[in-house]
C-alpha cells in the first residue's frame, strides 16, 4: 500500500517537473522571437498606426521604453505561442484523477476555450481596434497631435485582448454551469434580456464612448451566450438518451 506521504511528494515532482516544462517552452520561443521583438510591436501597433494623421507618430516617454515595450510584446506572443504546451502539461497532470466522463467533458472544454480566447483577441485587432482608433484620432481637437506613448498604447491592447478574450469564454462558462447542475438551460433562457442588458454595460466600460465599439462587443457577448445555451441544451439531451 502506498503511503500518502510519499504519494503527495511525487505529486510535487510531477508538479514541479509540469511547471518547469512550461516554463522552458515559454523561455525558447522567446528566445526564438527576441530578434523579431520590435517587428512584432509594430504589428502590434499598426491598427493605432493606419488611423493616425499624415505626419502622426508613436512616441516613447521613458528612457528604457523603446526595449522593455517589444520584451514583454514577445513575452505575451511567446505565451500565447506556447498556451497549447502549456495546457497539455496542466491537462497531463490532472487527467489522472479524472473520471472517464469528466476526462470527455474538460478535453474538448480546455480546446475549446483556448481556440476562443485567440479568437476573442483576432476579433479584437482586426476588427475592434481599427473602428476605436479610427473614433479617437478622428474625435481630437483642432490643433491636437496624436502621438500615443507605446506603453499606454500595450496596456490599451493587452486590456481589450482579455476583455474581449474573456467575452468569448462565454460558451464554455454556460456549458461548466448546466453540466455543474448550478444552474438550468430554462432559467438561462429566462435570464437573457438580463444578460443583453448586461452586455451592452461591459461595452460600455470596455470600449471607448461610441456606440459602434460598444456593440461590437455587446453583440457577439449575447450571440456567444446564446451559442452556450444551444450546446449545453445539446449536450443535455446526449446524456438523457444514454441513460435511457
Amino acid at each position: 500500500m502506498n503511503n500518502p506521504s510519499d504519494t503527495f511528494v511525487s505529486h510535487l515532482i510531477e508538479l514541479r517537473d509540469r511547471l518547469l516544462r512550461i516554463m522552458i517552452g515559454i523561455v525558447l520561443i522567446t528566445l526564438v522571437l527576441f530578434p523579431f521583438a520590435n517587428d512584432i510591436y509594430h504589428f502590434l501597433a499598426q491598427p493605432l498606426l493606419q488611423s493616425l494623421p499624415v505626419g502622426g507618430q508613436m512616441i516613447a516617454t521613458d528612457v528604457t521604453t523603446p526595449f522593455f515595450v517589444p520584451m514583454k510584446v514577445v513575452l505575451l506572443a511567446a505565451f500565447m505561442i506556447s498556451l497549447p504546451h502549456t495546457l497539455y502539461q496542466i491537462w497531463a497532470f490532472v487527467a489522472p484523477g479524472l473520471y472517464t466522463h469528466e476526462r470527455r467533458l474538460i478535453g474538448p472544454l480546455v480546446f475549446a476555450s483556448t481556440l476562443l480566447f485567440l479568437l476573442g483577441m483576432a476579433f479584437a485587432y482586426f476588427l475592434v481596434f481599427p473602428v476605436v482608433f479610427g473614433f479617437i484620432t478622428h474625435t481630437a481637437p483642432e490643433g491636437v497631435a496624436v502621438m500615443t506613448d507605446i506603453g499606454k498604447y500595450l496596456d490599451f491592447a493587452i486590456t481589450l485582448f482579455i476583455a474581449f478574450g474573456l467575452a468569448f469564454e462565454v460558451p464554455v462558462a454556460v456549458v461548466l454551469l448546466v453540466s455543474a447542475g448550478i444552474v438550468s438551460v430554462a432559467s438561462l433562457r429566462e435570464a437573457r434580456s438580463y444578460v443583453i442588458v448586461g452586455a451592452f454595460v461591459l461595452g460600455a466600460i470596455f470600449t471607448p464612448p461610441d456606440v459602434i465599439s460598444q456593440v461590437m462587443l455587446a453583440v457577439p457577448l449575447w450571440l456567444l451566450y446564446e451559442v452556450g445555451i444551444l450546446v449545453a441544451s445539446l449536450i443535455q439531451r446526449k446524456s438523457r438518451q444514454q441513460l435511457h
